[in-house]
């Protein structure tokens, strides 16, 4: 028997997390060990109960939920009801309330990813971070010790324009992740701690991952017959991705269909070898400072000088360090939506709507 990577999955539940939330609770090499919630794609409040509602809908709702940070460390949040509705997760009469006996938990979403991470075998755990980094960024600075627990930390984030639609999406060289909480971020990228052991999905790879019409078809229709009535998860998660489409349409004039970023972070760490990628190492600099730059991500060769010094104390001899971020280029991306459609394959049917 294979053993499951335990897994902590942070989000801001929109269109794209609901299938995230399906990988990370339906793969078989995941043992999904609860769910955090942060400012991002709505306010706190919204994503919780959407987090909830979409664990209600594919009957997983003993997958523990923690309410986090509602704004970053220095500044003012920023939610995106332009891209994603006003509520996060628009587009659909679907999705169902989470039952009466279904809350939030009461503990510290920080205090809680810490206690979970730290009760698996050391070198195991991988947390996955789909949303703004603040959560990730406290729990790092807050437990040092955790960064030498995890096996990794798989993020979606960063825009390197290395296409023309993936300069960035909420300014001109801006990923929203990262532009959200850029000072996380960065405190991530530049932690020595965890060279080799970070993963970044950025718009130029989430961009190849299209949910065009065969990929509506296909999670409508897993049989290829279109005179069943679809399922009401699988007219759900159509519904989501239509009204994704058209907001992708509307505001960034990508018309192939809706990118799935999030679920990508996670199918980047499967243990498995079902979606092969090309993966570049490099270094990763986050501009906090310039008004014009805040939010871009920089990619800085390896090996290169870097004015980074780490001492023992104030005024002791340090040395050059760096940290090496793993960023896939390319990935099958047929493979990739075999995987996902797999995944709610299995949550199919598990909850019954009223």
């Amino acid at each position: 028997m294979t053993t499951r990577t335990p897994l902590w999955l942070d989000c801001d539940p929109g269109h794209d997390d609901a299938f995230a939330i399906i990988l990370a609770a339906e793969h078989p090499s995941f043992d999904l060990l609860g769910i955090s919630t942060v400012h991002g794609n709505a306010s706190i409040p919204k994503v919780t109960i959407n987090t909830l509602s979409l664990l209600t809908a594919i009957g997983r709702t003993d997958i523990p939920v923690y309410s986090g940070s509602c704004k970053p460390f220095m500044r003012p949040a920023v939610h995106a009801p332009d891209i994603h509705g006003d509520s996060g997760i628009d587009g659909t009469t679907l999705l169902p309330k989470p039952p009466a006996d279904i809350k939030v938990q009461p503990e510290n979403a920080v205090l809680a990813m810490y206690n979970a991470i730290m009760k698996t075998p050391k070198g195991t755990c991988v947390i996955v971070a789909t949303g703004t980094l603040t959560n990730v960024a406290l729990c790092f600075a807050t437990f040092p010790e955790t960064v030498g627990h995890i096996k990794e930390v798989s993020i979606m984030g960063g825009a390197f324009g290395e296409r023309s639609d993936s300069k960035g999406n909420i300014t001109k060289c801006a990923e929203f992740n990262i532009y959200c909480d850029p000072e996380s971020a960065q405190s991530i990228f530049s932690n020595p701690l965890l060279s080799g052991r970070i993963t970044l999905a950025p718009l130029d790879l989430t961009h190849t991952v299209l949910a065009g019409p065969h990929i509506l078809e296909a999670l409508l229709y897993p049989d290829g017959d279109m005179t069943k009535k679809p399922s009401n998860l699988r007219q759900m998660l159509h519904d989501l991705l239509t009204f994704f489409s058209k907001t992708y349409v509307e505001v960034f004039g990508i018309t192939d269909g809706p990118p799935l970023h999030d679920p990508v972070a996670l199918a980047a760490i499967l243990p498995t070898d079902e979606i092969s990628w090309d993966i570049e190492t490099v270094r990763v600099h986050v501009s906090c400072n310039d008004d014009d730059q805040v939010g871009r991500t920089l990619k800085r060769p390896r090996n290169q000088e870097v004015n980074e010094v780490r001492g023992e104390q104030l005024g002791a001899p340090g040395e050059l360090v760096e940290t090496l971020v793993k960023i896939p280029r390319s990935c099958d991306v047929t493979a990739f939506w075999s995987v996902i459609l797999t995944s709610v394959a299995q949550a199919d049917g598990r909850y019954t709507w009223e």
